[in-house]
């Protein structure tokens, strides 16, 4: 595969060959001190933002209306808003979907780099051809001023070690791709007085790796983050550190800082069209097929049950504009592990939407596999469910994260899964 295909590897291709991102990693697996995936703004553009988030069978079908509308779109990629391999189950859907959907298309992913070597054989069985991994620093006296922590296989790492840690499995995580004939480019957020003296270092050090290019940007200025206060380098400060740099690796001069959420060629803002697109992606609307809501409920009235404790789950249709309680629907007994999740695939299958106040992560990823939306939120079920079968989006102010095993009021388990 040639990097001059892709208009994020190529500045050539970047005015012919458009790239769409699929928002479907909202969590992370390291804090970075320049970044906050928590603030939205139509008009901003820069990773970590986006307007939605989608499951991965709305991301295909979200796709698959893109294309109708713009013909130029060569590119999939997953840039987060989170980390892809935070999201592995979501991220590998997608791109596997995606695949055999469209044979030909380019496949790409942006990632901190954190877990990506445990996932290189996957990500060449999907040909996936082009990776983004943000390498900040080299050293880790450098990265424990940029990075507050960072976890991985169960753990979590502060300070120095977890600068450490992200050198360490970025290093292997490069290599892991460059063996297996993907494409890499390092992006590198160029931070005054913290690594911009740092960046010939990282150039020469990832050159060893057989990195393809180098993109340096310069720190773009987020609100409530530690770095808040330092200003970004001047264009005349970058090109000297993009020379200096070019001595080990070509550079990319013309990064747009792209949304989780982008889609059309480089530069190009999301058309209104294209932004309804993606908002109506996001909303789950009730059919002939699956004319039901399913909550994980106490009593019926308040969503305030995590789903691998509920006995049952109350399932909901529409009557006269309202939701109408239809029955109380019981749930496989625990204890079947990977076969009572399948089972209860079955059993909800007349189903749209479920709404829990939590979910472990294998149960979410068979009920959306299957087409069944999950939403994680707390308050009124009549809320959710109007919503979701009048076709709105559920509000916002009842939406809660959707934690890890163990994690969260509305769990009691060990940490051992929802089996």
């Amino acid at each position: 595969m040639n990097h001059d295909l892709h208009p994020c590897f190529s500045e050539g291709a970047r005015h012919r060959a458009g790239r769409i991102h699929l928002p479907v990693a909202p969590k992370c697996n390291m804090q970075c001190n320049y970044c906050n995936r928590d603030f939205e703004c139509v008009n901003e553009s820069r990773p970590g933002v986006s307007s939605t988030i989608l499951t991965p069978l709305q991301a295909v079908n979200y796709l698959d209306r893109v294309l109708e509308k713009i013909g130029n779109i060569e590119v999939v990629g997953i840039a987060g808003p989170g980390d892809p391999f935070a999201n592995a189950a979501e991220t590998l859907e997608t791109l596997r979907t995606v695949r055999e959907r469209h044979p030909d298309i380019i496949l790409c992913l942006a990632t901190n780099g954190l877990e990506v070597a445990e996932y290189a054989d996957d990500l060449a069985k999907m040909k996936v051809s082009h990776v983004t991994v943000t390498v900040n620093a080299i050293d880790p006296r450098v990265g424990e001023k940029i990075y507050a922590w960072a976890r991985t296989n169960r753990r979590i790492y502060r300070g120095l070690d977890a600068a450490r840690i992200i050198a360490e499995k970025q290093r292997e995580g490069i290599l892991a791709l460059k063996e297996r004939g993907v494409i890499v480019k390092v992006n590198t957020v160029v931070i005054q007085g913290i690594n911009d003296t740092h960046v010939v270092e990282i150039a020469r050090s990832v050159s060893a790796m057989s990195v393809d290019i180098l993109n340096c940007i310069p720190l773009y200025h987020v609100a409530g983050t530690p770095l808040e206060h330092v200003p970004p380098l001047g264009k005349e400060q970058m090109e000297s550190i993009r020379r200096e740099a070019g001595a080990y690796l070509p550079q990319m001069s013309h990064c747009s800082r792209c949304r989780a959420d982008a889609a059309g060629l480089i530069g190009e803002e999301l058309s209104g069209e294209i932004a309804e697109a993606l908002r109506e992606a996001s909303l789950s609307r009730v059919t002939a097929e699956r004319p039901y809501v399913g909550v994980a409920s106490m009593e019926g009235l308040l969503v305030n049950q995590h789903l691998g404790e509920a006995a049952a789950v109350w399932i909901f249709g529409e009557k006269e504009g309202r939701a109408q309680l239809v029955e109380r629907r019981p749930t496989p007994a625990p204890g079947g592990g990977t076969e009572r999740w399948k089972e209860l695939v079955e059993r909800l299958g007349d189903c749209n939407t479920v709404l829990v106040s939590g979910i472990g992560p294998y149960p979410q990823y068979a009920l959306e596999r299957a087409g069944i939306r999950v939403v994680v939120m707390e308050g009124l079920a009549a809320e959710g469910v109007e919503a979701v079968l009048a076709g709105r989006e559920v509000p916002k102010m009842l939406l809660r994260p959707s934690n890890g095993c163990g994690i969260g009021k509305q769990c009691t388990g060990g940490g051992t899964g929802c089996g």
